[in-house]
């Protein structure tokens, strides 16, 4: 059961990405889509674990659907790195630097507010 629980997250989580991606291309040489879909994830889960965590009755299969199925399958760390390949390789290291620093610093940035909003969501819920 937690197998197809995990699938249906991440086909859920797939199309979301190859729509959002399509939506948010443009024209810059710049990875926006991957970029803004990998920060979303990072906040998106900084929230899920963190919430899960505090909240105990929170059931492993929404956990399961929700985390490992849809932002496991909505993010990509392998479209992140053939992207930054692709632009060291059409000689836009500064760009693909960039990218890299970007990706990692404001993901842990939104890591941390998704954790953060999770932490005050509870407190101003009367939970502490």
């Amino acid at each position: 059961m937690k197998i197809l629980i995990v699938m249906i997250g991440g086909f859920l989580g797939s199309i979301s990405r190859f729509g959002i991606g399509k939506w948010l291309m443009t024209d810059s040489s710049f990875p926006t889509g991957t970029f803004v879909i990998n920060i979303i994830g990072c906040f998106a889960l900084g929230w899920l674990l963190t919430t899960a965590a505090m909240k105990k009755n929170i059931p492993t299969n929404i956990v399961l659907l929700a985390g490992t199925g849809f932002l496991g399958s909505f993010t990509t760390f392998s479209t992140f790195s053939v992207e930054t390949i692709k632009l060291i390789h059409s000689g836009m290291t500064s760009v693909a630097v960039l990218y890299v620093l970007g990706s990692i610093f404001i993901g842990l940035l939104f890591t941390f507010f998704g954790w953060k909003t999770a932490l005050l969501t509870r407190r101003e819920g009367g939970e502490a």
